[in-house]
């Protein structure tokens, strides 16, 4: 089962759970549509070592996927175990990030056998050094901040990139890093308008061009969160979004340089996944099999120290923020 938003990766683990769960164990397998959604309608179809190949390479994912929370439901939990006993399933792996987990986790204190696999693009578990789909979405940030250099340095511009980042900034710090980009913003850290403003008057004395990164959580230090609309998910998420747009007029108001700004928006999940994603997604994939064969349920698969290793996932659903050695290595290069 794959829950929450899509990423590059998911099909590549999902290809690598079946491989060597049918493979080495004799395991079959049912893809469960749509998340936990599809747990609650007892929504699934037979997964194949054939209807798994040639996934590897593909973005999004072939079960589909939803932000359906069972825990805010009216019986959620019996509801979610009744359509695992409909299904006649021994075991479920679920891929997500921190919401699907959360409700694995739940669902893991019940009685449900469960194994968690971490996917997330905001890299943000703390259980784990990295999530599938961070990687690509990394990359898909430097390469914009690359394109955007070109015509910040022509026009002399402030060039302004949102990404995505709601509680944790990793895509705004490491591809601003990565990126050269001048300033990063991310929501560890609430920014001060007037020394953003300060930081840009000096550089364009010389350079006479910022680029500025913000994560879409950031928040200046006196006001709240940019959102979209008021809509909540079942998780109890707002919709962000438009802090770019917010900081542009502020920032070309105080400093009367022409300033423009770029959201990437769903850019950052789409796509194929690179190799990095596609190898983590595939480890990852490999060890979840070897757990559910092994009996060891309750567990997250986890990166560390380039070691694929385990966590129980109540322990492991929690937040990873930007550190300060992350964050001061950004800050070096600020104007």
């Amino acid at each position: 089962m794959t829950g929450g938003g899509d990423c590059p990766g998911l099909n590549a683990a999902i290809r690598a759970v079946v491989r060597k769960g049918a493979r080495e164990y004799g395991m079959d397998f049912v893809g469960i549509r749509d998340g936990w959604r599809g747990m609650i309608e007892a929504d699934g179809f037979p997964l194949t070592q054939d209807s798994v190949s040639g996934i590897l390479t593909k973005g999004g994912t072939i079960l589909g996927s939803s932000r359906t929370n069972p825990i805010k439901m009216e019986d959620g939990i019996r509801k979610v175990t009744d359509g695992f006993r409909k299904l006649g399933l021994d075991a479920l792996i679920a891929i997500g990030g921190d919401d699907t987990l959360y409700v694995a986790a739940e669902m893991s204190k019940a009685g449900l056998k469960v194994i968690g696999i971490p996917k997330t693009i905001d890299n943000d578990l703390l259980g784990t050094e990295r999530t599938v789909g961070f990687s690509t979405a990394f990359e898909t940030v430097v390469d914009a901040i690359d394109k955007l250099h070109t015509t910040a340095e022509s026009h002399h511009r402030v060039m302004i990139l949102e990404v995505m980042g709601r509680h944790a900034g990793w895509i705004a710090t490491l591809g601003g890093i990565a990126g050269g980009a001048d300033l990063i913003l991310i929501p560890e850290r609430p920014f001060d308008l007037d020394e953003i403003c300060d930081v840009i008057r000096k550089r364009h004395l010389k350079k006479k061009f910022t680029i500025v990164v913000v994560a879409e959580g950031a928040t200046p230090k006196s006001g709240k969160v940019t959102t979209k609309s008021g809509e909540v998910d079942d998780f109890g998420h707002v919709a962000l979004g438009g802090v770019a747009n917010w900081l542009k007029k502020e920032i070309q108001d105080r400093t009367g340089f022409e300033t423009r700004a770029s959201i990437l928006g769903h850019i950052q999940r789409g796509g194929t996944p690179n190799a990095e994603d596609r190898l983590l997604a595939t480890r990852f994939g490999v060890k979840a099999a070897h757990l559910a064969h092994l009996g060891n349920f309750g567990m997250m698969v986890t990166l560390r120290d380039n070691k694929i290793e385990t966590l129980p996932l109540d322990e492991a659903v929690k937040d990873r923020r930007v550190d300060d050695e992350w964050f001061d290595i950004a800050k070096t290069f600020f104007g």
